[in-house]
This record gives structure tokens, C-alpha cells and sequence, in this order.
């Protein structure tokens, strides 16, 4: 069991649906930044009805699928390449949400759904890695219905960049050039024509609380690979928010 100061830390005043969560909870199924957290920013962007049909692309463990259906009474696709489904049927169950959340293995390039079948595609600290493509977003939006919503929340940048900062040099990784701006991402959305962007932009505090949930984590000493959290500390505390954060973008498919 974590220590009683550590469980104070998780729960964050900002977030206060994630903060009914419980904290070892959280850190025992973290993958990165904290999911639950994403989520709930996202949330408050996006028109939410009960029973709706709702794809979480890339769910890692399977976190977000359980809030988005505790918490907004959704039926939630919880789909992602690494975690096998048996895993995450296991942790749905448990949190008692085995009608509404529905565990499937699924590569972001391969999707098994009909065409138009979600209302709504979720993509939390994941679509970076593949939907940076030109062509992606046109073959997501083939499983999108039309006037569905589609919202993601990335690791991001204030404004692209052309060099890296001096004060990025020390940290810096090559996956990092995968994090873009949210003009960038409202230009990389647009230009199809087949989705109108109603929001692009940075979260609020988002590099503040990446940090705050990395130092939690290293104390903790939680995650699968605790040395990549330990990185990200000293990435951060240099950056002050001057390059990184999370880009938030929702869109509607026409």
C-alpha cells in the first residue's frame, strides 16, 4: 500500500472526477502521464449522452474506458495494440462495468468496427504515435458517424519547433519530434475538409501537472519502466512549460 501522503498527491484539485479514483489504483495501471486526468480535460470539451458508442484508441490499461463509462454512462470500445484484452477484461470487470466497457485488440491501422458505427473516438497520450500521418485521419474517420466527435489529448508543444532549445538539448528524444502544436494540429485536421475543429489548444497547467504526476511516481516508484518517469523530472523542471505541455484538439466529422 502506498504511503497516505503519496495518496494525498494523486488527488488533484483540478481533476476532482479522477479524484474519487483510488490513488494505488492509478498508479498501479499508469502507463505515462496520468490517463485519468486526460480524460476528464477532454471531457468537459465534448457533448457526452448517455449510451453512446465510444471508441478509446490506444487505451493503454484500460483507465480512461473505465471513467468515460462510470462517469458519463457510455459504452466504451477500450482497444489498444500492447495490453491483451483478457488483461483489461479482468480490470473491467472488477470495477463492475463488464456491460458497458468491451475490451478489444486492435492495431490503430487495422480496426475491426463497421463503418460509422462510434459516436464519438477518444485518443488519450496515444494518437502522437500514429496519427501523425497525412492519410490517418481519413481512415479513422471511416468508423466515425457522421457529426461524431473526435477528441485527443497529446503531449504537445507551445509552437513547433525548427531547433531544439538550448534547455531541452540535456533531454531531449528523438520521439519528442512526434509532439506538435495545436495549430499544428488544427492545420494537420483541416485540410481534408471532412472535419470542422472546434477546439486546439494547450492545457491548462498541463506541464505542471506532468510534472506533478511524474514526481508522485518516482516517489512512488510506480509504472512499468520507472526510469522513463525519472527522465521526465529534470525534463520538465527545465522546460517550465516554456515548450511542452498537452494539446488538446475536438473536431466534428462533417
Amino acid at each position: 500500500m502506498i504511503e497516505q501522503h503519496i495518496a494525498d498527491r494523486v488527488r488533484v484539485d483540478a481533476f476532482p472526477r479522477s479524484a474519487k479514483y483510488d490513488p494505488q489504483w492509478q498508479l498501479d495501471n499508469m502507463m505515462g502521464p496520468n490517463a485519468l486526468w486526460l480524460a476528464e480535460s477532454l471531457s468537459g470539451l465534448l457533448r457526452w449522452e448517455p449510451g453512446m458508442r465510444v471508441l478509446d484508441l490506444g487505451c493503454g490499461r484500460a483507465m480512461t474506458s473505465v471513467f468515460l463509462a462510470r462517469e458519463f454512462g457510455l459504452r466504451v470500445w477500450a482497444a489498444d495494440l500492447w495490453v491483451p484484452p483478457t488483461e483489461n477484461w479482468e480490470r473491467v470487470r472488477e470495477a463492475g462495468l463488464a456491460d458497458s466497457v468491451y475490451p478489444v485488440h486492435v492495431e490503430a491501422h487495422d480496426m475491426p468496427f463497421p463503418h460509422g458505427f462510434f459516436d464519438a473516438i477518444v485518443s488519450l497520450d496515444s494518437y502522437h504515435y500514429f496519427g501523425t500521418d497525412d492519410l490517418y485521419l481519413e481512415y479513422l474517420l471511416r468508423f466515425l458517424r457522421p457529426g461524431g466527435q473526435l477528441g485527443i489529448v497529446v503531449p504537445g508543444l507551445t509552437e513547433e519547433l525548427s531547433e531544439v532549445p538550448e534547455w531541452l538539448e540535456p533531454h531531449f528524444e528523438p520521439e519528442f519530434w512526434s509532439f506538435h502544436s495545436p495549430e499544428w494540429w488544427r492545420r494537420h485536421w483541416s485540410r481534408w475538409g471532412t472535419v470542422d475543429v472546434h477546439v486546439a489548444d494547450m492545457l491548462p497547467d498541463g506541464w505542471r501537472h506532468w510534472l506533478h504526476w511524474a514526481e508522485v511516481c518516482v516517489e512512488a516508484q510506480a509504472g512499468p519502466r520507472p526510469d522513463l518517469t525519472e527522465r521526465e523530472v529534470p525534463l520538465l523542471r527545465a522546460d517550465a512549460g516554456r515548450t511542452l505541455g498537452f494539446a488538446r484538439v475536438v473536431a466534428t466529422k462533417r
